[in-house]
């Protein structure tokens, strides 16, 4: 399905997603632990290539109830684009997935920062209860995995707490929606294995829907209305990113985790993580 688009995403600043705020080459590795409450749910991996300016996102996560004798998902996402002066400029994305019997797979197109093209399989029309999606409102969108790991950039290692000042929109070929960040405090993490150690930034988050979804949804209003959304985000040092390390959303059986585990970092640098790791 062919969209209207055409002008660049929005950004806070040009300083801010300026091209060289990226490493030259770098390949960033995290790992995380899902959880609701304490309950294991899985995990998911994320995979980052940098080369100058543009970006390669790969995402591989598998989540289940009594290891997938009551339930079991499995999936992978991908993002392909730029980052340049006039922002975040995403130019594919897709996420396959599987879960109970469920089988979709969601594609899409970017044309200068703006949805051209989306592909449902199999395909779904909206609800006629949902709220529409306009043209307009698709022109400064990120995809999830773009808009997730590369909104917060940031040369300072020392704990930047503006990354926090901005809002970040979003469509997942779905639902659009915006997420309003806001600073809330600084961190200092100690390690624990994960491969990390030092400061972290945490941003307060707002979830803001936009279009695509249907306002009497409980789970919209929830998230809507909630004020325990945050992402902790940590510096890549020598790759100008903050990637998240964690991030909380409450759901309707407890408050939702997903924590890193581990770092790895091929590149420049690597003075943000622990020695020998």
């Amino acid at each position: 399905m062919a969209l209207g688009g055409g002008l660049a995403a929005a950004a806070p600043s040009p300083d801010a997603y300026a091209a060289d705020s990226l490493a030259e080459n770098a390949t960033i590795e995290v790992k995380y632990s899902v959880k609701i409450g304490s309950f294991n749910l899985g995990t998911f991996k994320l995979t980052n290539h940098i080369q100058g300016t543009v970006y390669r996102i790969r995402g591989d996560g598998r989540f289940s109830i009594l290891e997938g004798l009551l339930y079991e998902w499995r999936g992978t996402t991908a993002s392909v684009g730029r980052v340049t002066t006039a922002g975040i400029q995403p130019s594919k994305y897709s996420l396959s997935y599987k879960g109970g019997k469920a089988v979709e797979e969601v594609r899409m197109s970017f044309v200068r920062g703006a949805v051209s093209e989306l592909e449902l399989v199999p395909p779904k029309q909206p609800s006629a209860h949902n709220v529409p999606i306009t043209a307009k409102q698709l022109e400064d969108a990120l995809d999830p995995m773009s808009a997730a790991f590369l909104f917060a950039r940031s040369t300072d290692t020392s704990g930047d707490l503006s990354i926090c000042k901005q809002t970040v929109p979003v469509f997942d070929g779905r639902q659009r929606f915006d997420i309003k960040l806001s600073p809330k405090s600084r961190v200092q993490l100690s390690g624990n294995g994960t491969g990390y150690k030092g400061p972290a930034v945490v941003c307060q988050a707002k979830y803001i829907p936009v279009g695509g979804h249907r306002p009497d949804n409980p789970g919209v209003q929830m998230l809507s209305q909630t004020d325990q959304i945050e992402i902790w985000m940590v510096p890549m040092a020598g790759t100008g990113l903050y990637v998240p390390y964690k991030v909380v959303i409450p759901t309707g059986i407890g408050l939702g985790t997903a924590v890193a585990t581990s770092f790895k970092i091929a590149g420049p640098r690597r003075a943000s993580l622990e020695s020998g790791e």
